[in-house]
């Protein structure tokens, strides 16, 4: 078998910006999503893909700061969503779906980074709730206007070297590590894209995921001057002092690459970090580099994406059929329920 998890030599980098990715694309007609798509990284994907043509759906937990932020965008819409609240989702959803759109790019992009310990829904850990069920519960309830083509792009990160999928306690029950946790929760969206590009191939629906970098944005809100000193991504007088941070508009850049690139035609389920397909992490001479074993592994995928389903209530597939004689998988596309 062929491993397609290595670089494509994409002629990008870490310094690429999200528009230069874009050159010579013309995004005319297209219709995006992106969740959170009005701060930080989000702005920056949302600038990129709205000044290449695409029309922009901004998924905004907080419309009205929304709507400040992208005021004099051309073809960008705010929306409320909040991806902690699944009845929030669902409303999204279904106005999206009451517009009979086909929706080209799906780009869960919104999310929280070592939180204090919160509960949301039913006592759900926060990080593991937002970063990943949200984005679940979103995705397969927006299934029919996906369907015919489209890319969906899980936005992952490094951390998920911190942690597999804590099979034994998701939840954090008996005792909460907000590092271990973020490291699950970006764990569970690689694991998303692999399993979500697996089931929607067939209906010309690829998924990626991808590490963007490091980058200061809001993000970073829970986190003290303090901590970043110590981890030397601040000086001791609070100046940037890791030079391996990019901006936001090169962190957005490989999100939009991902998107948009006709470079990834004909694959999905990878990875990818500098706007490029990651190396596997194991192979990688650095720390931190590529992607874990854990968090491209087809059978904890589809085991995650069952207990994704149960947990929500929402699934937009038929049970998944495993062949042991020759590892063939089918499923049927449904209506989300």
């Amino acid at each position: 078998m062929i491993d397609l998890q290595k670089p494509l030599c994409s002629g990008f980098g870490p310094q690429t910006t999200a528009t230069e990715v874009l050159t010579g694309i013309d995004l005319s007609g297209k219709i995006a999503i992106v969740t959170g798509g009005h701060s930080g990284l989000g702005l920056e994907t949302t600038k990129a893909l709205a000044g290449a043509g695409a029309r922009v759906i901004v998924a905004a937990r907080h419309p009205t700061e929304a709507e400040t932020a992208t005021k004099g965008l051309p073809r960008v819409a705010v929306k409320e969503m909040n991806l902690s609240d699944l009845d929030s989702v669902r409303a999204f959803a279904e106005l999206v779906l009451a517009k009979d759109l086909h929706i080209d790019l799906l780009i869960n992009n919104a999310g929280i980074m070592a939180c204090p310990e919160t509960r949301v829904g039913p006592s759900w850990e926060a990080q593991f709730a937002t970063n990943h069920l949200g984005h679940f519960a979103l995705t397969n309830r927006l299934w029919p206007a996906l369907r015919g083509g489209a890319r969906v792009i899980s936005v992952s990160s490094a951390g998920h070297h911190n942690s597999p999928i804590r099979w034994d306690d998701i939840q954090f029950t008996r005792g909460y590590d907000k590092w271990l946790a973020y490291g699950q929760s970006k764990t569970a969206n690689a694991l998303f894209a692999v399993h979500l590009d697996w089931l929607g191939k067939d209906d010309h629906v690829r998924a990626f995921s991808l590490h963007p970098g490091k980058i200061f944005t809001p993000l970073q809100r829970h986190l003290t001057m303090e901590e970043m000193t110590v981890e030397g991504w601040l000086d001791a007088s609070g100046v940037p002092a890791d030079p391996t941070f990019k901006t936001p508009q090169q962190g957005a850049a490989t999100q939009v690459w991902a998107a948009t690139s006709p470079q990834l035609d004909g694959l999905g389920g990878l990875y990818c970090e500098d706007c490029d397909v990651a190396v596997r992490a194991e192979t990688a001479s650095e720390p931190f580099v590529g992607v874990k074993v854990y968090a491209a592994d087809a059978q904890e995928a589809a085991r995650l994406w069952a207990l994704s389903a149960a947990s929500t209530g929402v699934e937009a597939f038929t049970t998944v059929r495993r062949d042991e004689a020759d590892g063939d998988r089918t499923s049927t596309a449904k209506q989300p329920t």
